[in-house]
């Protein structure tokens, strides 16, 4: 579980984050939510760690991020998967290799053999064990975003972090990240924390979402009660399209 207490965060006199909590539970598809410029991204590298807030805490199964020693601050960040916005893949590496690259970083005591086992047995989990030898370049925008998701789950994190998954890709294909995020979340019984403004994945597999207003948490719980929200600002936002108001 990762628990967030009043995260609060500046830049200058702007005010991103007004003092934010939460918690986020194992084997949960838990989803950040909100309009752009209300905090996620923010309150994101706040958890994982590439921001330090101005106050607040995050805790990982009851160990602070910012207020441990420097050997369990490296744990926890060893135990994190993170997928980024843009997948994040070197071009002048192979897809297994990209895959590898934690591995090479971080786990050094490993040999090669024990490493490439794990980066097949990772494109095998997401279906792209085909495409080990290819170069990111020659795989299509839902196999990079495959290829990331491996590489995020290839040293089995506890955590896994997904920063907009299903940016630029057709709706077909989104369907299918989202099921494997979720599919992979319960598998490996880690909690998986997505930040994401499409509400296709909220109504497909928003078990716990947080929704952002203003830099501040507005409102939360799943997507069957995300509907019948009195928040003003969250129906603003599920309703922006006049089809999905429709059909609904």
């Amino acid at each position: 579980m990762i628990e967030i207490k009043n995260i609060k965060k500046s830049f200058g006199e702007k005010v991103i984050l007004g003092g934010i909590s939460g918690k986020f539970e194992d084997s949960n598809n838990s989803l950040i939510i909100g309009a752009s410029g209300t905090g996620k991204s923010v309150l994101l590298k706040c958890i994982v760690g590439l921001i330090k807030p101005d106050e607040g805490d995050v805790l990982f199964d009851g160990r602070s991020l910012f207020n441990s020693s420097i050997a369990e601050i490296k744990k926890i960040r060893r135990e994190m998967g993170m997928l980024f916005q843009g997948t994040a893949l070197f071009d002048s590496l192979t897809v297994a290799e990209n895959v590898r690259f934690p591995l090479d970083m971080l786990m050094g005591q490993l040999g090669d053999s024990e490493k490439n086992d794990m980066v097949m047995h990772s494109l095998e989990r997401v279906g792209l064990e085909a495409a080990a030898n290819k170069m990111p370049s020659e795989i299509s925008g839902g196999m990079k975003k495959r290829v990331g998701i491996a590489r995020a789950i290839v040293m089995n994190p506890r955590y896994l972090f997904c920063d907009e998954p299903n940016s630029g890709l057709d709706p077909m294909t989104s369907i299918r990240i989202d099921e494997l995020i979720s599919e992979i979340t319960d598998e490996y019984r880690m909690t998986t924390i997505v930040v994401t403004h499409d509400m296709n994945s909220v109504m497909g597999i928003g078990e716990y979402v947080m929704f952002l207003h203003q830099g501040l948490k507005e409102w939360e719980g799943d997507n069957k009660s995300i509907l019948h929200s009195n928040s003003q600002a969250l129906k603003d936002f599920v309703f922006a399209s006049k089809i999905m108001e429709k059909l609904l």
